[in-house]
């Protein structure tokens, strides 16, 4: 396929991107039937990869890739169900003596085998991305899983850049977290159009969730033959060798970027965003390290939704809350008009908004960004036509109210409340133009490269180019806004028409109508409660594959949510008393009894994961199926420890509908009668009685232990500075630290100190280099050991010019320092929050 002569917006959207006809030059690829017995097609480089000569289509799999290997595809191929996830071989040795990972899926009726070269292991990668999913697990905001994952994931895979990149409502996108190398421009806060990342781009990938290109520069490898006798090409839609768009790779070396890689962020089966990878050479990743990084992006995509729809629920809590205090004060004003101008600042915890407008009884009340007061009437005047009873909204306000254009920039979104039953009555929320909230981190006059596909794919034309598009327009309002909106409108006419009405005895009824509509509003929260809890509530079956790994994976990390953040981790376990009552909260009642009795044990990190997922398999089945599902119904657990230190756990319920044993073992029924055995060698029993479950549970003593005092669970608090330590507030700390996890942990602490990092370096040569050409900061934190190099010559540095710092070290005491810093502060791993403070205090 040859890319199109004069690339625009629309042969861009229509350029057949899934069949390219060619593969990237870093492995090989054969297509066979569906029996995988013949091969019909290859890439040209085939022969040369597996050692192979002749034709090879027509040719048996098995004289290509030997007996052994033969079989071991075609077994790998009855595991697997679709294309969208190939199976995966690691360290394959073919009959040339050669080894191999391979990928192999089935698609539109092709076998297709992918070769790559193998790496000596798949462990390090493995375990690396179980480190950072564990390093993601326990945050609790979104903005700090975005900040924090890019980092980690340049950490992992050693990318110049890595960006995590949202979609917003038009299709283009922002850079919202970036990590990069000291000296790389920045391109955080940046938008970039819908148009960069085309609609059949976008479809694929919502199917391949991993797209790697080694080189923007690379050679095409043609698939031979392109078109089979049929007259259909080879759909490389699942396939990670695909080829890719000649226009892509233009326009990213116009940037100047050698390799990239992407991760699908996939939020409520929608395009979220993307994990965004740059680095300004070639790169090619084995099969263990796209692994580790797909596992990575899954595990964010499912936090990431889990966090999306808590902050639904929190906005929801802080807008009844807010109309809650406003409606209370409301009913006993002797001036509603008076109270509603005072507080209009409740108003703007409904929804964002840069600014609002009160129109009352002719007078205008403002707060915030908003257009100039003279143009409030005539809105007024429009929002009579428009919003009759309702509340109405727009983004593009230009486009509905004539000279609206002239106030853009102050105002070119509105959503307008109607407050009472006549017209005339309204709160407005207005949102500034978009491009006039653009915050650009690198030089917006800066000009990239333009190529010989012209000047539309160079990323600075492009931005112009969605900059004109979306002149005169703000963010659109949600549906969440909207229904935000809508409930205040309904509460706030009834209580305007209560003070409208002079009666008492209308009064009593408006007072109804606002407890009514309190209870709507709370239903609305609950509802959005119960979406989150869906996000658990979807079990997967268990396989042996990597990529059934993966949805398992899945499942076991939507039923650990609800303890999540409602248990506190500390010494990295948990107590059970806090773990049950966090589990069975949602369901206490005053019609269901649910009794607890037991004294106070603690797990280890690996029990208490263990349990969670124990535990909330009993309870959501207890409150769909079983006793909590009844209003009679009541459930028992008791625990204890016996002689020899082991937890006897005894679950029972009583009253629920009569019980039958499955007819089939889902997900749920293996977890909970496996998990116990097979991972602590503990004990499972569980009854099905007609009366209820009865279910016992051992844990192992080397997984649990007593505690003479019980702790309340509670989050997670940030290391406490040490009392006595002013003098934080602006100091500049350089940290040299070679360990991504280690070097991440620090930069916390010290932020939430109220210190400020002036730079993360990893080397002698890199330190020295920044000190020369910067500010010199006001302390720094020297890991002694960096790889095969010592930061002596970045210590002697920062004496020669007064600059104070500590060592850090993973030896237990100063025998590693050399004796020239006899008297440098030395701090040993793992660091100690306090330790550290406690140190910089002194030195600052």
């Amino acid at each position: 396929m040859s890319a199109p002569d004069s690339p625009n917006l629309t042969n861009c959207d229509v350029e057949p991107i899934h069949i390219p006809g060619s593969i990237q030059p870093h492995g090989c690829l054969l297509a066979c039937d569906m029996t995988a017995t013949t091969i019909v097609r290859h890439s040209a480089n085939a022969q040369a990869m597996l050692g192979i000569d002749g034709n090879l289509n027509g040719m048996a799999l098995r004289k290509v890739t030997g007996d052994a290997l033969t079989h071991d595809i075609r077994n790998t191929l009855s595991r697997t169900q679709s294309g969208e996830r190939a199976a995966l071989l690691f360290g394959k040795q073919a009959d040339n003596g050669r080894r191999f990972d391979i990928a192999v899926h089935r698609f539109k009726g092709s076998i297709i085998l992918e070769f790559e070269p193998a790496e000596d292991s798949i462990a390090e990668p493995l375990e690396l991305s179980r480190a950072m999913l564990g390093r993601i697990a326990s945050i609790s905001t979104t903005e700090r899983l975005v900040s924090e994952s890019a980092r980690l994931m340049q950490g992992m895979l050693g990318y110049d850049r890595v960006m995590i990149y949202q979609f917003g409502p038009d299709g283009a996108g922002k850079v919202v977290s970036e990590a990069r190398r000291p000296q790389l421009e920045s391109f955080l806060g940046q938008y970039f159009p819908a148009s960069d990342i085309p609609q059949q781009a976008r479809l694929l990938y919502l199917k391949n969730t991993i797209r790697i290109i080694s080189a923007t520069d690379f050679e095409r490898i043609p698939v031979l033959p392109v078109i089979d006798a049929s007259g259909e090409p080879l759909d490389l839609s699942f396939a990670h060798l695909r080829s890719v768009s000649p226009i892509h790779c233009e326009y990213l070396r116009n940037m100047g970027v050698g390799a990239s890689m992407s991760i699908s962020i996939i939020v409520d089966g929608e395009l979220w965003g993307l994990i965004a990878c740059h680095h300004y050479g070639p790169r090619t990743l084995s099969m263990a390290q796209r692994v580790a990084a797909e596992i990575f992006g899954e595990f964010f995509s499912l936090h990431l939704n889990a966090l999306r729809h808590k902050q639904s629920l929190d906005a929801a809590t802080t807008a009844r809350s807010a109309l809650d205090a406003l409606l209370q004060e409301a009913v006993r004003a002797e001036d509603i008009n008076a109270l509603l101008a005072e507080r209009l600042s409740e108003f703007s915890k409904l929804m964002p908004a840069d600014g609002l407008a009160l129109w009352l009884r002719g007078k205008l009340t403002v707060l915030g960004t908003t257009p100039p007061e003279a143009e409030i009437p005539s809105l007024a005047r429009f929002a009579a036509t428009v919003a009759d009873g309702r509340i109405w909204a727009t983004h593009k306000l230009a486009n509905a109210v004539p000279g609206a254009a002239r106030y853009a920039d102050r105002a070119a979104g509105m959503l307008v409340i109607p407050l009472s039953q006549r017209a005339g009555d309204y709160v407005f929320f207005f949102r500034k133009e978009v491009v006039q909230t653009l915050e650009w981190a690198g030089n917006p006059e800066k000009s990239y490269d333009t190529g010989p596909l012209g000047d539309r794919l160079t990323p600075r034309k492009s931005f112009a180019i969605w900059k004109e598009t979306v002149h005169q327009q703000s963010v659109p309002w949600t549906e969440q806004e909207r229904m935000f909106g809508e409930a205040a409108r309904s509460a706030l006419v009834g209580v305007i028409l209560e003070h409208s009405e002079l009666l008492a005895d209308e009064r009593a009824k408006a007072e109804v109508r606002q407890r009514m509509l309190n209870q709507e509003l709370n239903h609305r929260v609950k509802n959005i409660l119960a979406v989150i809890k869906s996000l658990v509530s979807n079990p997967t079956a268990r396989s042996d594959t990597i990529e059934n790994y993966v949805e398992s994976l899945r499942g076991r990390i939507q039923a650990l949510s609800v303890a999540h953040d409602q248990v506190i981790r500390g010494d990295g376990g948990g107590g059970l008393t806090e773990l049950l009552t966090a589990e069975l909260s949602p369901y206490r009642s005053g019609s269901v009894t649910i009794d607890l009795q037991g004294p106070n044990v603690w797990m280890d990190a690996r029990s208490f994961s263990i349990m969670a997922l124990v535990l909330h398999e009993l309870s959501t089945n207890a409150a769909k199926y079983g006793a909590l599902s009844r209003p009679a119904g009541s459930l028992s657990v008791s625990w204890s420890v016996d002689s020899v230190g082991a937890c006897d756990i005894s679950w029972t319920e009583r009253g629920g509908p009569a019980v039958r044993a499955p007819s089939r073992r889902g997900f749920g029924s293996v977890l909970i009668d496996r998990s116990i055995p097979f991972d602590l060698g503990g004990e499972s029993n569980v009854r099905y009685d007609p009366e209820g479950i009865t279910a016992q549970f051992r844990i192992p003593p080397r997984f649990v232990s007593l505690r003479a005092e019980r702790s309340a669970p509670m989050p997670a608090a940030a290391p406490a500075v040490p009392e006595g330590t002013p003098g934080y507030a602006g100091k500049r700390v350089l940290i040299v630290e070679d360990q991504m996890l280690i070097a991440i942990e620090l930069e916390q602490i010290l932020g939430d100190a109220g210190l400020t990092v002036a730079a993360t370096l990893t080397s002698p040569q890199e330190s020295i280099a920044y000190l020369s050409a910067n500010d010199l900061p006001d302390v720094a934190i020297l890991d002694v050991h960096l790889g095969d190099k010592t930061s002596e010559p970045v210590a002697e540095f920062l004496m020669a010019r007064g600059v104070p710092f500590l060592f850090a070290t993973g030896y237990g005491d100063g025998s590693m320092i050399p004796e020239a810093f006899a008297k440098v502060p030395v701090v040993s791993k793992p660091y100690a929050a306090e330790d550290i403070l406690r140190q910089l205090a002194s030195l600052v």
